[in-house]
């Protein structure tokens, strides 16, 4: 394969990129900066693969910036930290998520809410501060500003930890801002992928009832034995959805394509509220009746702030939340990407940095 190097910062880094919007990933040589007086350098062990990644690779989005390294789901070690750096330390076990920059100053940064500053940085394929683009953890090692490093408590599997800087945080936000948290109330999960079966182990672990909600009836039996779910509604299924109709206190919907939206409003009870994590392409279809006939609502949640991301992490520790994942190499990332594609794998592909990026240049810290 073709190997490039671009020189912008004094330190060598290598990955892989893709070059278009082909989105096919090869090896790559680049550069990141030195590390600054706040900053955390820490060498990437696991990196989760994001579904968003598929967009960003193919330019779906139309806001990609090539070469591109993607991963913002990145689990490492630290191997250098500032001289101003508080919180972390050569040794720790640390992560970073989708954020790896924001203006700090807004009401959203005052308030812990990084991820709807309009400044905000993207952990890959976006503008820094000082005009270069950022490369994410498909890669040997990152530095980030400790602001946006999470600490990885003792104990939790590095392996597991990557889809929860993304996938995790996504349907732990929600559930903790709009009070779906409480033991007594009972959830809907739509879609039972990287995102759903995490919030049906959330929602389990803090005491709710779980119903999923599917179109594929091959997935009920997954959901009950094996995730914990409590019941099983298959949404094609008419009769199965006029008997949930008003029993949910609220939905987390995950589902990213196009699909049909009032009978999932019809199934939650007065007041309960429909939260879409999921980004379809085109404009839903939405009667407000169904809405005005039980004041209810519909609403959305982006990821979550650094705060919060480190009190899911630390949840998911003392409550033995797992991701289910499929730990691979680098090299068999391209294949990933496709079976990702066709939904194939349950539920994350965690790629092994730390063992089989190959070849891996020496890391000076000057």
């Amino acid at each position: 394969m073709a190997v490039e190097y671009e020189i912008e910062h004094p330190r060598k880094a290598f990955g892989w990129a893709a070059r278009d919007t082909s989105g096919l990933l090869s090896p790559f040589f680049f550069s990141r900066r030195k590390t600054g007086e706040k900053d955390v350098t820490f060498k990437v062990l696991y990196c989760g693969i994001c579904h968003s990644d598929l967009h960003k690779l193919k330019n779906e989005w139309s806001d990609s910036i090539y070469p591109l390294v993607p991963g913002r789901e990145i689990v490492g070690e630290v191997i250098e930290v500032g001289s101003k750096v508080e919180k972390f330390k050569v040794g720790d076990k640390v992560a970073v998520g989708c954020l790896v920059g924001s203006c700090s100053s807004c009401q959203n940064c005052v308030n812990n809410l990084e991820n709807y500053c309009r400044q905000a940085i993207p952990t890959y394929g976006a503008k820094n501060v000082d005009g270069s683009i950022t490369y994410g953890g498909f890669s040997d090692f990152m530095v980030a500003d400790e602001h946006f490093v999470v600490n990885i408590p003792n104990g939790l599997p590095l392996d597991v930890v990557a889809p929860l800087l993304c996938a995790g945080i996504t349907v732990y936000s929600p559930l903790r801002y709009f009070g779906l948290d409480k033991p007594d109330m009972h959830l809907g999960v739509v879609g039972l992928g990287g995102l759903g079966h995490l919030a049906v182990k959330f929602a389990k672990a803090l005491g709710l009832k779980v119903t999923v909600i599917s179109t594929s009836p091959s997935k009920e039996q997954e959901a009950i034995q094996h995730l914990g779910a409590d019941s099983f509604v298959l949404s094609r299924d008419q009769d199965q959805m006029k008997a949930a109709m008003c029993t949910l206190d609220g939905i987390i919907d995950t589902v990213s394509a196009v699909h049909p939206i009032i009978p999932l409003i019809d199934l939650l009870k007065s007041h309960g509220k429909l939260v879409t994590v999921g980004a379809p392409e085109k404009p839903l279809d939405l009667l407000l009746p169904s809405l005005i006939m039980g004041r209810k609502s519909i609403v959305g949640s982006y990821i979550g702030g650094i705060q919060e991301t480190q009190e899911m992490i630390d949840f998911a520790s003392e409550h033995n939340v797992r991701p289910e994942i499929e730990v691979i190499p680098m090299d068999y990332v391209n294949t990933a990407m496709e079976r990702l594609l066709k939904a194939d794998v349950k539920y994350r592909f965690v790629i092994d940095i730390g063992n089989t990026l190959k070849p891996y240049p020496s890391i000076t810290l000057e």
